[in-house]
């Protein structure tokens, strides 16, 4: 019986949508795999094919084959050179699932392309030159990936056929990688090596006949199956406030997406950060009200309670309250190309918020080729430090370990509106938050009258400096 087309655009929809990003030393192969996951897939039109094949002639690298990069490296440069230079974003869907595949460039100066194209990913895929094993760059993707909180690796050793499909040869390259990942202290949830070839196409798309010794899934059958359900944070809710909707005088919602967790009609929650507790009257969307909203869906609540709420400020639970402070410890990922400068304010933009911010320390510099500590004097270009930051105005924020929406910011310069960094929140800074509001009676103080003013204009620089509240009370 021949399916419909309501019927066939109903069951895609309801395909569940996984993000990749494959990383690598350069020439390791990660274009020519995600060709080769296209191509066999049967997923490129035949005018795609034809401008493959036509390209492979003119400009490829891969002598008699078809140069499956090519269908990822559209710059003129990365033709040239042969390498991958920025992000390249590719989309398709099998009868199980959609992906969303990023090929990310291998090269140290272009470690901030690869925290773009990895900061909203599920799943990375590290490719290994089986000739040559776990190199530097290797290590370094995997910090990377550690610090991105990509809890799904797939360790794809290539070039199999260029080692002979030897077993020995891959066992030794995947024990040499699990040592160096309990050396760094680093954990990778899911962890699956599989040995390919995306050149000959050996457990890519279909298991290899030259590789019998592997008993494991091929790399689409991987991706197909990997289960991604339990990624997202469900057990706290969060609401950050995108917009006030206010059509008319009988209708008052809060429109934004759930950031994490679930929600239903009649739960008790709290607005931060006034804190005044209200219950949830309607969820309410383009098809109509919801009994319940979750992560990620984007839907406009309504209160039981006038309160007064605006862009920035978050609804939750009151049993799952977020961390609600000016100090943050944070790692940094620097992707100016002008150095940090300490003395200098920012804007932090944080879910819904946008506040003014400024990195008052560095803690330490982490060495990415070695995921080692080193002594931090300066911040620059693609390198990474743990920071201590102030707002100007109070932060809701889960650590990013818990919750990747709420424990992830971005860095703008006010000035040129460059995102300046990336950053991913380790916790509250300890002892700061709670020498943030003081209040001073300036009498007490020996400070006469006719200097209060003076007194209060640098209590709010003060506030506006490092987030520190000093309340001036004249009396």
């Amino acid at each position: 019986m021949a399916q419909s087309i309501e019927d066939f655009l109903a069951q895609d929809e309801a395909k569940d949508l996984l993000r990749l990003l494959t990383a690598g030393s350069v020439d390791d192969g990660k274009s020519t795999l995600i060709g080769r996951l296209l191509y066999d897939s049967k997923r490129l039109y035949e005018d795609q094919l034809q401008a493959l094949e036509r390209d492979s002639r003119r400009v490829g690298n891969a002598g008699d084959h078809i140069d499956y990069a090519l269908l990822c490296d559209g710059l003129k440069a990365e033709r040239e050179q042969g390498i991958t230079i920025d992000v390249a974003y590719r989309y398709f869907s099998t009868n199980r699932r959609k992906f969303i595949i990023a090929d990310t460039p291998g090269h140290e100066q272009y470690t901030r392309n690869m925290i773009t194209g990895g900061s909203t990913a599920n799943l990375a895929i590290i490719l290994v030159d089986a000739r040559w094993g776990v190199v530097t760059q290797t290590c370094r993707h995997s910090y990377l990936v550690s610090l991105l909180g990509i809890g799904h690796v797939v360790l794809a050793v290539n070039k199999m056929d260029l080692v002979g499909y030897s077993q020995e040869r891959f066992d030794r390259i995947v024990s040499d990688y699990r040592q160096w990942l309990d050396a760094q202290h680093i954990a990778i949830p899911d962890l699956q090596p599989i040995p390919i070839s995306a050149l000959e196409g050996d457990n890519v798309v279909v298991r290899s006949d030259n590789m019998r010794w592997y008993s494991g899934a091929s790399l689409m059958d991987y991706l197909e199956s990997v289960p991604i359900e339990r990624d997202m944070e469900m057990d706290s809710f969060r609401f950050p406030v995108q917009y006030v909707l206010r059509p008319n005088l009988d209708f008052r919602g809060f429109a934004g997406r759930v950031a994490s967790g679930v929600v239903r009609v009649g739960d008790e929650v709290v607005a931060l950060p006034s804190r005044r507790r209200s219950h949830i009257k309607e969820i309410v969307t383009y098809d109509g009200n919801l009994q319940r909203a979750f992560a990620p869906q984007s839907v406009t609540i309504t209160l039981a309670d006038e309160i007064d709420l605006s862009r920035g400020e978050m609804l939750v639970h009151p049993d799952s309250e977020p961390i609600v402070g000016h100090h943050i410890r944070a790692m940094l990922v620097w992707m100016n190309e002008q150095p940090l400068d300490q003395s200098k304010p920012f804007y932090l933009k944080h879910t819904t918020n946008t506040t003014r911010a400024y990195v008052t320390k560095l803690h330490h510099r982490v060495d990415v080729n070695t995921a080692q500590r080193v002594e931090a004097d300066g911040l620059c270009l693609n390198e990474i430090a743990e920071v201590s930051i102030t707002t100007s105005t109070p932060l809701m924020y889960d650590s990013y370990a818990q919750s990747r929406p709420t424990g992830a910011f971005i860095v703008v310069d006010p000035i040129t509106n460059f995102t300046s960094a990336v950053g991913m929140i380790i916790a509250s800074d300890k002892g700061c938050d709670s020498l943030s509001h003081t209040r001073v009676r300036l009498s007490d103080y020996g400070v006469m009258e006719e200097n209060f003013d003076v007194v209060a204009r640098f209590c709010e620089e003060l506030k506006q400096r490092t987030g520190i509240i000093v309340e001036c009370i004249k009396e």
